[in-house]
């Protein structure tokens, strides 16, 4: 578990330096990728799924 959690900030802060500094290349979209995946896999993920999909629903009832 450390080492995921590990994995998950390392990850997290490559790709905020990624879109900040360089924009976003095909080996950094593999990084992001990677660092979806180890999040997916934490204690947070269910409350990403939910905040997901409320903003969804919010955006699926604006009306034009």
């Amino acid at each position: 578990m450390i080492l995921s959690i590990s994995g998950v900030v390392l990850l997290g802060i490559i790709c905020f330096l990624f879109f900040k500094k360089d924009g976003l290349k095909a080996s950094h979209a593999f990084v992001c990728s990677l660092f979806g995946f180890y999040l997916a896999g934490t204690a947070i993920a269910p409350s990403i799924t939910a905040g997901g999909q409320s903003l969804a629903s919010l955006l699926g009832g604006i009306k034009f």
